[in-house]
């Protein structure tokens, strides 16, 4: 029994069927994604057995790229759970004969009710395909199955089609970063993707002297708040320079110990800023580029909204 021929021979088979699956994708490649784009209400996926497994996937993609999107089951369909379904929704059907009799059951409510229906099939004059209005084919010549019976290969390409949709109404919705950080706040993606906003300190827990301050002050307010670091306003509260610890070491050495400045000497002008709806992660790499610890947090007009720290960062787990 040669078990590594037969895992070779199931991935050559699987992907010489993803392989045929470009040339295949035109005119109701794109209505299927224009019909998703249009949709009013939800993008609905069906499809029974192995395709309702799959189907199941595709429909979480495509929630968690901006189309609302959730699986119906055919059996469960038929016993009451259609009346989830509505005149403004669209339907994705999933089966790979075009012929599954749990599926075609389906097929006489959606026409009623106006929804348009798009199939994923490798039957491409089934009735199911008939019945759609965008069909996408995923038929293969054969499945990785040594009796041409389990749904490998025909499974695969179903997936794949579903993921080409779903990255093709990703683009044509202009779908960005930030857009996808909203659907995914939890797990090791999510800290990935948070906002500076959703970690920054705020408030009176953001140090800030003015101008005029003696050291006194300003040392006091950056030992209390413990950013190693205070913002620096004018009489407005509008930001003006930042100092850090840094920057009083390096008067300090200057002055030979003797230091007598207030903050407007103290000070660096024009610190660089971000906005709170900044990735974290970008954040970062910006820390690291500039070799520093913390960062101003601004509005659109320049006002401080918070200050972003290192520490911050690490407990978070965005490193």
């Amino acid at each position: 029994m040669d078990l590594i021929g037969r895992g070779v021979k199931t991935l050559q088979i699987e992907a010489d069927a993803l392989g045929r699956l470009p040339g295949r994708l035109g005119k109701d490649f794109v209505r299927a994604v224009e019909l998703i784009i249009a949709c009013k209400g939800r993008v609905v996926v069906t499809g029974m057995g192995k395709s309702g497994l799959v189907g199941q996937k595709i429909a979480a993609t495509l929630a968690s790229v901006g189309a609302p999107s959730f699986f119906l089951h055919p059996a469960e369909g038929v016993h009451g759970d259609l009346g989830m379904v509505t005149r403004d929704d669209v339907v994705i059907v999933l089966s790979f004969s075009g012929e599954t009799d749990e599926v075609l059951r389906l097929l006489p409510v959606f026409g009623r009710l106006g929804i348009s229906i798009i199939a994923i099939t490798g039957g491409v004059e089934s009735t199911l395909a008939k019945e759609a209005r965008a069909v996408l084919d995923v038929s293969v010549d054969e499945e990785a199955c040594p009796m041409n019976l389990v749904p490998t290969a025909s499974s695969t390409a179903t997936l794949a089609m579903g993921d080409a949709l779903a990255m093709a109404v990703l683009e044509a919705n202009r779908f960005r970063e930030e857009d996808f950080a909203d659907f995914h706040p939890g797990g090791s993606l999510g800290r990935k993707l948070i906002r500076v906003r959703d970690l920054m300190v705020t408030g009176e827990a953001v140090p800030r002297v003015a101008v005029d301050a003696p050291l006194n002050e300003v040392t006091r307010e950056m030992s209390s708040k413990g950013l190693g670091m205070t913002c620096v306003v004018d009489g407005a509260g509008g930001l003006v320079g930042v100092i850090t610890d840094g920057d009083l070491r390096r008067a300090l050495e200057r002055s030979n110990g003797n230091l007598r400045a207030n903050a407007a000497g103290l000070m660096t002008p024009s610190p660089g800023t971000v906005r709170g709806d900044m990735m974290a992660a970008a954040v970062l790499q910006m820390m690291e580029e500039k070799s520093i610890t913390s960062l101003i947090v601004v509005d659109g007009e320049g006002r401080i909204s918070g200050v972003i720290h290192l520490h911050h960062l690490l407990r978070a787990g965005v490193i």
